[in-house]
């Protein structure tokens, strides 16, 4: 079916009105802002051994029992360190500290303070 013909109207023109600027809203993508990029996660080392280490560094975090956790928080605690600094130096040196081990847990509290020095 034809749609009938619309009648043209000689000496007039149709002038759109002049749009508004569309709001920074409306024309965003939802996206991360790029004034606070600071580069890939990797920084301007190679992102291949970047990868390797943060696949390493899950497999060794990887979680363990809730017994070994226990043990591990109950011993640091006696030693005056964190589950963290205990079970790196596990991971590290293959060495679970001892009371006796005065010296590397010393070295461990040392390297403690000077990480909360470090300027944000």
């Amino acid at each position: 079916m034809r749609r009938p013909a619309r009648p043209i109207l000689i000496g007039t023109r149709a002038t759109p009105a002049p749009a508004a600027p569309p709001s920074p809203e409306a024309r965003h993508n939802g996206g991360p802002p790029l004034d606070d990029y600071q580069g890939p996660p990797w920084g301007k080392g190679d992102p291949h051994l970047f990868l390797h280490w943060q696949r390493a560094r899950k497999a060794a975090w990887k979680s363990v029992s809730a017994d070994v956790m226990r043990f591990r928080m109950e011993k640091a605690d006696r030693l005056g360190l964190t589950y963290e600094e205990y079970t790196l130096e596990i991971l590290e040196r293959g060495r679970y500290l001892q009371v006796e081990d005065t010296e590397r847990i010393a070295e461990i509290k040392a390297l403690r303070r000077r990480r909360r020095r470090r300027p944000a």
